[in-house]
């Protein structure tokens, strides 16, 4: 009640996501219909803190957007759906476009695996937990998935039981990188 306007939402929008970026930054956001867009932050130019913003990706009727990421050419993007299926997908097949278009296939959202509910730039090094509605939690490593290509249904990351879908995802990030990130952040400061 206190706070500030930090950006102005149209009815039935929603703020998903947050991310510190340098200016030269990638940026690759994914929507519920499988579908992702990458193109450069520079392409969002700077406003004030109540502006609208501009658009990152031309939405169809029913679409939604889940993840907005930053690009590292040294990581990878992790996709899961509904059903407990996931991918991960090298940046480089994901082309460079322009903000403001209809994006191209992230995962091919399917009646077995379900539609997208989460996107993470993700490296071997790290864990993926994945959460479901009914309350079931899964740790599991991400080199354990195997890289795909952008267009496949994904491997099945958790069996769920019936009437049960992945709710959300969290990247885990070691401890020990965790520590040394920390230490980098409060550096910049």
């Amino acid at each position: 009640k206190g706070g500030i306007i930090g950006i102005t939402l149209e009815k039935d929008d929603e703020l998903i996501g947050v991310q510190h970026a340098d200016g030269d930054a990638e940026l690759l956001l994914g929507t519920r219909e499988g579908k992702a867009i990458r193109f450069k932050e520079s392409q969002v130019r700077n406003m004030g803190r109540g502006a609208r913003g501009v658009r990152g990706i031309r939405l169809g009727k029913k679409a939604a957007l889940i993840a907005m990421e930053i690009a590292k050419q040294d990581q990878t993007v992790l996709t899961v759906t509904q059903e407990g299926f996931g991918k991960r997908t090298s940046f480089k097949e994901y082309r460079l476009q322009s903000r403001g278009g209809k994006g191209i296939i992230n995962i091919k959202v399917t009646g077995k695996n379900g539609e997208a509910v989460g996107m993470k730039t993700v490296s071997d090094k790290d864990e993926i937990m994945l959460i479901t509605e009914k309350g079931m939690i899964v740790r599991s490593p991400i080199k354990d998935i195997r890289a795909t290509g952008r267009s496949t249904q994904g491997v099945r990351l958790m069996k769920l039981d019936k009437g049960d879908k992945i709710a959300s995802i969290a990247k885990i990030i070691p401890e020990d990188e965790a520590a040394e990130e920390e230490k980098l952040q409060e550096a910049k400061l």
